[in-house]
């Protein structure tokens, strides 16, 4: 899973909850979200069943500012049906005011033993992101890094234009078009044959040579639409989104090692509700 889904959730209601924020709100603040994604993938890269995703999400915002939150995961596919995979804990900071959005966070995944989701070999992820919003483009930039067996970094970029609609008894409905394009390092080895010399004037022997690769490059394209509904305490957001994944890491005859991805149609879907102390 990716976070920039609700980052970009965010993006949307920042004009809409600069103004409608309370300077005596009182924290700590409780949300409960119910979170479903057509399919799981990682910078367009799926496993072999290609997955969906179902994840409750519970957050805590200890001041208007910082929050922590967890959330589950459970995998659907044709072999199996809403299975555990594991939890992921986040912890960061975010503040919205009506030039700009900036966000840290640290996230620490506990997948279960044995899960096949392509970014369970992740041991630990942080980043951070700013947005400078305006009426006409918003443009953020972020990086990351990422700890498996080893550090990768990352890097985004993405534009987008934000329609807030008023609809009657103060409900809100936001779209907000955006395009984003993603970059990280790759870690992976390639062979090649190199013909050792020999004292003999033919002869000779051909020897298989492993060396680790290490590249930046761009990861993946993405184009969304996300539709955010909010009355009150309740939020509901549709995301349809297109990825193009990049650069994808293929050896010949290996299939099993080699990274699955296509041009995929997705959509996220997020139903949310506010609890607030008075």
């Amino acid at each position: 899973m990716q976070n920039k889904t609700l980052l970009l959730a965010i993006a949307c209601l920042s004009l809409y909850s600069a103004q409608a924020q309370d300077s005596t709100e009182r924290h700590p603040r409780f949300k409960l979200s119910v979170n479903y994604q057509s399919t799981l993938h990682y910078y367009g890269r799926t496993d072999s069943l290609k997955s969906a995703g179902f994840f409750p999400l519970a957050e805590c915002w200890l001041t208007k500012d910082f929050y922590v939150n967890a959330a589950p995961v459970f995998v659907n596919n044709r072999a199996q049906s809403f299975e555990y995979a594991g939890t992921l804990a986040t912890a960061g900071y975010q503040h919205i005011s009506r030039k700009w959005i900036t966000s840290i966070y640290a996230t620490k995944p506990f997948y279960r033993s044995g899960s096949q989701l392509v970014q369970s070999a992740l041991k630990a992820q942080g980043g951070a992101s700013v947005s400078f919003l305006n009426k006409i483009l918003n443009l953020t930039a972020g990086g990351d890094l990422k700890y498996s067996s080893r550090t990768d970094v990352g890097a985004s970029a993405g534009i987008d234009h934000i329609v807030r609609i008023q609809l009657p008894k103060k409900q809100v409905l936001v779209i907000d078009p955006s395009a984003y394009a993603y970059a990280g390092t790759q870690n992976f080895t390639t062979t090649y044959y190199q013909k050792q010399p020999s004292l003999l004037p033919f002869g000779g022997t051909t020897q298989a040579v492993n060396q680790d690769v290490e590249r930046f490059t761009i990861l993946s394209y993405e184009f969304s639409v996300p539709f955010v509904y909010v009355h009150g305490p309740f939020m509901a957001l549709l995301t349809p989104s297109y990825v193009l994944p990049q650069n994808l890491v293929t050896i010949d005859g290996r299939p099993d090692l080699s990274e699955r991805g296509e041009a995929m149609f997705y959509a996220t879907a997020t139903v949310k509700w506010t609890f607030a102390r008075h």
